[in-house]
């Protein structure tokens, strides 16, 4: 209704300019011949000649392909890895998931590229007469002195030292940087909580945390503690051999195996630093 009322309304207006034009055509003739003249327009055809479109050659890029290695050079590598503690496993010659978690903890701790697989580098170091084990590695530089926990989250790994410097116990850890930074802390309560808690829940309260050690950080529930085990059957939730890798991460808090949070447990019955390294 609104737009027929539109409507009507403007062509009113249209109808009154043509009855005033019909007048004045008819009280001067001079007028008439003027307008017809003035009314003739003149036209410009203008032709443009579109531009050719440029084609463009594209070379797709041609996509890498990697070579498997053949079992027989496969246990060869696990052999090794074992042999330095990496842990790898039956050494069956196949590249399973075990076997990538050996070779990135024998690539973290000889400061080599963590992909998991056996890179030339990787290789070359492996036969090498001067390496590191995964099982015993030296205490990173400018880590502090004294008593100490030593924390490095590129190697994914920790280590306790005495007061005289030598090494008390040593192993892999997984953990997650993004929660909280790295630094120097120490063990103890905070936000009205133990400084040990023998066993420890999650917030779902469906995993236990054995032997949770505290850290005073800026979160009131971040420590070590032993692989959460479920409640309702006694099992981790991961394997051991994952520790020290990046294939794991935890929800802040560092996970290690049973004896290593058992000895940082001992070891922290009183306050003790903590020097944490990216």
């Amino acid at each position: 209704a609104s737009s027929s009322t539109t409507a009507t309304t403007s062509a009113s207006p249209s109808a009154s300019t043509s009855t005033s034009s019909a007048s004045t055509s008819t009280s001067s003739p001079a007028s008439t011949a003027l307008t017809t003249t003035s009314a003739t327009p003149t036209t410009t055809t203008t032709t443009t000649t579109p531009s050719p479109t440029p084609t463009v050659t594209t070379t797709p890029t041609p996509t890498p392909t990697t070579t498997p290695l053949p079992p027989r050079t496969i246990r060869s590598a696990q052999k090794r890895l074992n042999d330095l503690g990496c842990s790898a496993g039956v050494v069956d010659g196949v590249a399973g998931t075990r076997t990538k978690a050996a070779i990135i903890k024998f690539q973290a701790a000889n400061a080599l590229a963590q992909t998991g697989t056996m890179t030339t580098a990787t290789w070359r170091k492996l036969e090498a007469t001067r390496k590191v084990r995964c099982d015993r590695r030296p205490v990173p530089a400018y880590s502090g002195s004294g008593k100490r926990i030593v924390v490095s989250r590129t190697q994914n790994y920790v280590w306790l030292v005495r007061s005289d410097g030598t090494v008390r116990w040593q192993g892999g850890i997984i953990d997650n940087p993004s929660v909280w930074s790295s630094g120097t802390y120490r063990t103890g309560s905070v936000c009205g909580r133990p400084a040990h808690v023998r066993y420890n829940s999650d917030y779902s309260g469906t995993l236990r945390l054995d032997h949770f050690t505290r850290l005073r950080t800026n979160l009131c529930g971040v420590g070590f503690h032993r692989i959460p085990v479920r409640k309702s059957n006694g099992a981790q939730i991961h394997a051991d051999w994952l520790l020290g890798t990046n294939l794991q991460a935890s929800h802040g808090c560092m996970r290690v195996s049973a004896r290593t949070a058992s000895e940082i447990w001992d070891f922290t019955q009183s306050a003790v630093t903590v020097v944490v390294k990216p």
